[in-house]
């Protein structure tokens, strides 16, 4: 699942920066932070910020501004000026997948962290996950974390927006061997430690070896840790939460509807399916039942999503594009393999098992009605699902 050493050199070619600002030093840091920046002016200084305060100090940092058409760049000039350690690349607009994988090229850290533009981490959080991975000699550490929604464009709770803060957290484990790693992946799949790249440090040399990059697809983050994990022979978690998520209501609002979402999330689905072949697991009944579950969960969000008052679509054409959802072949055994854990989803899933479209498409109405009128309470919901 790695991605083809033809296509990263392509990337390499089409996005050769075109300058460079901060001053490398000779020293190879212990850890290399890379952050994709685009258009977020209001953001990319506190989140660099968190990463240069850390307490600690042996780091390098990567931001790339991917033609960037507000001040971005000009604040990363700024601060590269400041501080030596950190590198502001500036290239044409790529995408955040080409613009990771020239950082990871260019990066001299023996640990490798991924931070977005717009969130922020903790103090401790690369020292406290590069101490695990010297503890315990792993090839993956992954920290807890908070998904932060605000109405506005603050940061948290200190920024006058409704804000809720919802934490995402496991305890403390070592797993030494793949196969107790795999056979506890369905509980940390369902706990969200394993979708995003930015609450983990990643192993620089392994990255390398296996020649593991960013896809150039839409949302990228998550096959990026499905390559890395899928023949990973150790992994280390903490509970603390150290990375912060920021979910900006006032942003998403603009960009809500996207078309082909469905037909990512089946290319997820399979994807996962396929992970749990590899390690011998397809037959697992805890496994088939997160994979369904969450499969159907995001089946639901897809429906919701074709309901955004951005979508052009008349109503019967949305409600054909749910019918074609419906009629996938994946749904059926889903639905029959999910165990929903709680009342408002199973109650939420009627329509869908009475394979109703138009049924279907009225809950989506609502739950995209919630979610503008009232986002810290479509968050509260939504994590009590």
């Amino acid at each position: 699942m790695s991605l083809d050493p033809t296509t990263v050199e392509a990337v390499q070619t089409v996005d050769a920066p075109s300058d460079t600002r901060g001053t490398a030093t000779t020293h190879a840091p212990l850890v290399s932070v890379i952050i994709p920046a685009y258009n977020v002016e209001a953001y990319v200084e506190a989140a660099v910020r968190s990463v240069l305060d850390q307490t600690l100090a042996d780091i390098e940092v990567i931001v790339v501004d991917d033609g960037s058409k507000d001040a971005t760049g000009e604040i990363l000039d700024r601060m590269a000026q400041d501080d030596p350690r950190l590198t502001a690349l500036h290239v044409q607009n790529g995408g955040a997948p080409a613009a990771r994988n020239l950082a990871i090229d260019r990066a001299r850290g023996r640990y490798l962290v991924f931070v977005d533009a717009d969130d922020e981490c903790a103090p401790t959080m690369l020292e406290r996950l590069a101490q695990i991975m010297d503890r315990d000699g792993c090839e993956l550490a992954v920290c807890g974390f908070e998904i932060v929604t605000t109405t506005g464009y603050g940061n948290g709770e200190d920024s006058g927006d409704s804000t809720y803060v919802e934490v995402k957290q496991v305890p403390d484990a070592v797993y030494r061997t793949a196969d107790e790693f795999h056979r506890a992946s369905p509980a940390l799949f369902d706990s969200n430690m394993f979708y995003p790249p930015w609450n983990k440090m990643f192993l620089a040399s392994r990255l390398n070896d296996l020649n593991i990059r960013y896809r150039d697809v839409f949302w990228d983050d998550f096959p990026f840790v499905l390559d890395y994990i899928r023949d990973v022979q150790s992994v280390s978690m903490t509970s603390e939460p150290l990375y912060r998520f920021f979910r900006r209501r006032a942003d998403s609002e603009t960009a809500r509807y996207r078309d082909g979402v469905f037909e990512k999330r089946e290319t997820e689905n399979n994807w996962m399916h396929d992970l749990y072949r590899h390690w011998g697991m397809e037959d697992d009944p805890t496994a088939d039942e997160m994979v369904s579950r969450r499969y159907i969960e995001r089946l639901v969000g897809c429906v919701a999503n074709e309901c955004s008052p951005k979508n052009p679509k008349t109503f019967a054409q949305k409600r054909a594009k749910v019918a074609e959802m419906l009629a996938s072949p994946a749904v059926e055994p889903a639905l029959a393999s999910a165990r929903p854990r709680s009342t408002k989803m199973r109650l939420m899933l009627v329509p869908y098992r009475m394979h109703s479209a138009t049924l279907c498409l009225l809950s989506g109405m609502f739950i995209e009605w919630v979610r503008g009128a009232a986002p810290t309470l479509f968050a509260k919901l939504k994590a009590t699902r």
